[in-house]
C-alpha cells in the first residue's frame, strides 16, 4: 500500500501580506524555511522515498530542504504548479478587488464558477494535478511519497480524494507547512484522504 503526504510550501512574504503570489518567483520567508525544517524532523521516521513538487521557487525550496533532511530525491512536476491567473500575480487581495471589480468576490463566493479568459479554472487545476499523481503512481510500486505544492492545488486534490465538489473548495483548510496523509485504498485505485496525526 502506497502512502502519499501532501505538503503546502512554507510561508512567504506574500502570504504575510495577503498577496497573490501566483507564478511569481516568490521565495520562502525565514519563518517558512524554519517551518519546513521542523516538518522534515517530523517526517524523518516516515522513510520518504521520493519528493515531487511544483516548479515555483517556493515549492522547490521547500522540497529541497525536505529532500536534504530526508535523503530523498526531489522531482519537479509542471502539473503541480500554482493556478494560472497571470493578471493577479503579485497583487494584494485588496488591489485585485480595486483593479478587477467583481473577479475576486466571485472567486471567493462561487469558486466552482470562476472562469476568466486565458486563465485556469479550479476544475482544470484539479484535472492536471490528479493526472500527474496517476502518472507518478503508474510508474511502479511506491511507498511514502511526498508531494509539495500550493494551497489551491492541494485543496483541489483533497476535494478529489474525498469525493467532494469544487463548490466545497473553501471548506478545505491547509496552513503553510502542514501535512495531509493520503493512503491508497486496496480496491478501485482511488486514494482515501485522511488527516492522520501529521496534520498541522
Amino acid at each position: 500500500m502506497s502512502t502519499l503526504y501532501l505538503v503546502r510550501h512554507g510561508i512567504t512574504q506574500a502570504n504575510k501580506e495577503n498577496r497573490f503570489a501566483g507564478r511569481t518567483g516568490e521565495e520562502l520567508h525565514a519563518e517558512g524555511i524554519e517551518q519546513i525544517r521542523q516538518l522534515g524532523e517530523r517526517l524523518s521516521v516516515k522513510n520518504i522515498t521520493a519528493i515531487y513538487c511544483g516548479p515555483a521557487k517556493r515549492t522547490v525550496q521547500s522540497a529541497e530542504i525536505l529532500g536534504s533532511l530526508l535523503k530523498a530525491p526531489v522531482l519537479p512536476v509542471a502539473e503541480l504548479d500554482e493556478i494560472y491567473i497571470p493578471h493577479w500575480d503579485g497583487l494584494t487581495k485588496d488591489e485585485i478587488r480595486q483593479q478587477y471589480g467583481a473577479q475576486y468576490p466571485n472567486w471567493l463566493s462561487k469558486p466552482q464558477e470562476f472562469n476568466l479568459p486565458e486563465c485556469e479554472t479550479l476544475a482544470q487545476v484539479q484535472k492536471r494535478a490528479v493526472e500527474a499523481l496517476g502518472q507518478i503512481f503508474s510508474e511502479g510500486p511506491k511507498q511514502n511519497v511526498l508531494l509539495v505544492s500550493h494551497l489551491i492545488v492541494l485543496r483541489c486534490l483533497v476535494l478529489y480524494f474525498k469525493g467532494l465538489a469544487i463548490s466545497d473548495f473553501r471548506s478545505i483548510k491547509i496552513e503553510n507547512g502542514s501535512i495531509i496523509q493520503v493512503s491508497e485504498m486496496e480496491k478501485g485505485g482511488r486514494l482515501d484522504c485522511s488527516p492522520g496525526g501529521l496534520n498541522g
